[in-house]
């Protein structure tokens, strides 16, 4: 499963939104999310993937450009 169909997973767990209705491109914030909300994701996120969100990366508003932040900082870890 590829880092986009996780964060769609775990937006399905943790927030009971249908993965079949996120679009990668949309803001988060057109799903309901609050700033509370986000703020839990990214720690749900840190959790799940094992890396750590520099401030100057969470204010990612996509999924898409969640997966891609998410992505980078694999790489860069596993070098």
């Amino acid at each position: 499963m590829n880092t986009l169909d996780q964060l769609k997973q775990l937006l399905h767990e943790r927030f009971d939104i249908d993965p079949s209705t996120l679009d990668p491109e949309a803001p988060l914030l057109e799903y309901g999310l609050d700033s509370l909300s986000l703020a839990e994701l990214m720690f749900t996120v840190e959790e799940h993937f094992h890396v750590d969100f520099p401030p100057t990366q969470q204010d990612v508003d996509t999924l898409k450009g969640l997966a891609d932040v998410i992505d980078n900082l694999r790489l860069a870890k596993a070098a």
